[in-house]
């Protein structure tokens, strides 16, 4: 009698994790919208919001490299069901939150639930579904991935508009309840193949980098450190990062095996990744940030103004295959991310008085090239990589794609305070001056990371190869 579980009685398994993916999606773009309502409520500055996205960010980014090491001891089911909780607690800690310091910390427990929902998630699948229908698999999941950006900003400013702020967090304790009882039916509970001691001071170190290097760039703006101290912080998390290079070259089990850098896709797109995506990172924080504050709309307004870009994005991720296979990773990425950079910086020509048209074209062409820039990265660093190293090279890529957002945001509440200060724009209560020299500095920080792409080999792969990557 055949045992092996089918795509059909596999179904189950996959509406659940697509629910946690969604909750996930939701969360992280659901929030930016309504960062001016809380704010108001919480009588903080718009421009001191940033700490809210940067904590979850930073949350998953630290907690994602422990998480598949957390499922292979105690199992899938139960890490799963315990990241539910956890997600579904800092939800409700977050509504609760009466001070933004609160808030943060909430976001930060949100943030250890988000990190192990969509790696576990991923994992529960990839050792359910057979190899034959794992590509078909995947896709459907990714759908919520799709679908959590292009309606959560709206979502937001209407949760604002009809209630108040707290129920863009509120909306996930049913959804959480929903997907808590139907992972206690469906979720399999696997564990790891052989028991593997957990590189505890490998991780100490990085976790402990990402932390000090997060609140050198943040503590700017959020905290009022002095600039000694945030040296300090920078020295401190960039020894701790040298420090785990180090471990990890004599270390027998590391987290991430130094091997992945000795593949040249990878080491560039990682890198590629990193610096790409702070300026990425910061936009769904500047851009509601700029309709509403600068430009007086709802935040519901400010919502529907951010569908175009989601739509685009989906729309450009098919094109990524034609256009790689037909001029190479090299070239896509080098035209592309001086688009986008472009793109960011192009905001500083958004005033009163301009017309819808010309607003609409211009966040969707952002969310066009946007979508196609993570797309193509994402393949290109994934692309090379067997199956040994697929595991620790995908789980380093979405720590990285956390971090960077993270850093971005971070890096977007230094330049606005730091322009609001230059430019006097707070005391005079229009602070379209500091956003717009913002954008620029964001877009100029993208347009970097074309010197990492510039060594990329000039390759054109079969369409077949860019599909199953992309996927």
């Amino acid at each position: 009698m055949n045992t092996t579980p089918t795509y059909t009685s596999l179904r189950p398994l996959l509406w659940l994790v697509s629910l946690a993916i969604f909750m996930q999606m939701l969360d992280s773009t659901i929030v930016n919208t309504a960062l001016p309502a809380m704010a108001r409520s919480l009588h903080e500055s718009p421009l001191q919001m940033p700490s809210v996205v940067f904590s979850y960010a930073l949350a998953v980014a630290m907690f994602i490299p422990a998480s598949g090491w957390i499922a292979d001891r105690y199992g899938t089911r139960r890490t799963f069901l315990f990241a539910i909780i956890v997600f579904t607690l800092g939800s409700l800690l977050c509504a609760a939150a009466l001070h933004l310091s609160q808030l943060v910390a909430a976001r930060v427990v949100q943030g250890i639930g988000g990190a192990m929902l969509l790696p576990i998630g991923r994992l529960a699948v990839l050792r359910s579904v057979p190899r034959s229908e794992f590509l078909r698999a995947m896709s459907f999941i990714a759908i919520p991935a799709l679908i959590g950006p292009l309606i959560g900003p709206t979502l937001g400013g209407w949760l604002v508009e009809i209630a108040s702020w707290h129920w863009v967090f509120l909306i996930n304790l049913p959804i959480g309840v929903i997907g808590f009882i139907a992972a206690l039916k469906v979720m399999p509970d696997h564990y790891g193949e052989q028991r593997q001691r957990f590189d505890l001071s490998g991780y100490a170190m990085l976790a402990s980098g990402m932390v000090a290097l997060s609140l050198a760039l943040d503590g700017i703006s959020e905290l009022g450190l002095r600039s000694v101290f945030v040296m300090l912080l920078a020295i401190a998390g960039l020894a701790a990062l040298i420090g785990y290079w180090l471990h990890a070259a004599n270390a027998k089990a590391p987290l991430f095996p130094l091997a992945l850098f000795k593949i040249g896709s990878y080491r560039i797109g990682i890198l590629g990744n990193l610096f790409a995506r702070i300026g990425s990172g910061s936009m769904p924080f500047l851009i509601p940030l700029l309709l509403q504050v600068g430009l007086g709309m709802s935040p519901m307004n400010a919502g529907l103004m951010m569908v175009p870009v989601a739509l685009a994005g989906m729309a450009s991720k098919r094109a990524a295959v034609r256009l790689v296979t037909r001029l190479g990773y090299r070239r896509v990425l080098m035209v592309n991310t001086v688009l986008v950079g472009a793109m960011m910086a192009s905001f500083v020509l958004v005033q009163p008085g301009q017309h819808l048209a010309w607003r609409l074209l211009q966040l969707a062409v952002f969310g066009a090239v946007n979508s196609l820039q993570f797309t193509v990265m994402n393949t290109v660093t994934l692309r090379d990589l067997d199956r040994s190293l697929a595991s620790p090279g995908n789980a380093l890529l979405s720590m990285v794609m956390m971090l960077a957002t993270g850093f971005g945001a971070a890096a977007a509440g230094s330049l606005l305070a730091a322009f609001s200060e230059h430019l006097d724009a707070a005391s005079h209560g229009d602070a379209t001056a500091a956003l717009h020299a913002t954008f620029v500095c964001v877009g100029a920080i993208t347009l970097t990371s074309t010197l990492i792409f510039w060594q990329l080999a000039d390759t054109r792969p079969e369409p077949k190869q860019v599909e199953e990557v992309a996927e």
